[in-house]
């Protein structure tokens, strides 16, 4: 059986047993899986002095072939829809397929070595190579709301992750 939306999923950051995704700032996959369609579910609201002055902060995830046999091809993870807001959203990938991914110290400190792109479309998304089953890689979000930013309810953007399979 080929792999399907299902065998793809996405995984907070900062070690196996965190659940709080304002902690996931780099380290080893947690085991708590991103719920999908949740306002919050990675970042936290904008409060009215981040809006007022800028705010930048960063989280770091994980996407994860989890068929059981099947290897992923050509994987790419891509913003597929990024915020309507007037803040945005760009991703980076660590350098290497696998877990624990750099830490950083709090959300505001950029990830070292990581470039950011605004990846649009699957064809200016992040290519990742082949993930065997079980395999994992290191996203990095970046989050810019500039200064004198306009509030906006329920804003959000959403990351696509998929790639070829042989069967």
């Amino acid at each position: 059986m080929a792999i399907s939306a299902v065998d793809l999923k996405f995984f907070l950051s900062g070690g196996a047993v965190n659940s709080d995704p304002n902690a996931s700032l780099g380290g080893a996959i947690s085991s708590t899986q991103i719920t999908d369609n949740t306002l919050n579910n990675l970042f936290d609201k904008v409060t009215g002095d981040e809006s007022s002055a800028g705010d930048t902060e960063y989280r770091a995830f994980y996407v994860k072939n989890d068929h059981a046999t099947l290897t992923l091809e050509n994987a790419y993870v891509w913003i597929q829809t990024n915020t309507p807001g007037n803040d945005s959203v760009q991703i980076g990938k660590e350098s290497a397929s696998g877990s624990p991914i750099q830490s950083v110290a709090n959300e505001s400190t950029a990830p070292s070595g990581i470039s950011f792109s605004d990846a649009a479309s699957k064809g200016a998304g992040l290519a990742l190579g082949d993930l065997a089953p079980g395999v994992v890689y290191g996203i990095w979000i970046k989050r810019v709301v500039p200064s004198s930013c306009p509030a906006y309810d329920n804003d959000s953007f959403v990351i696509k992750f998929e790639g070829d399979t042989a069967a």
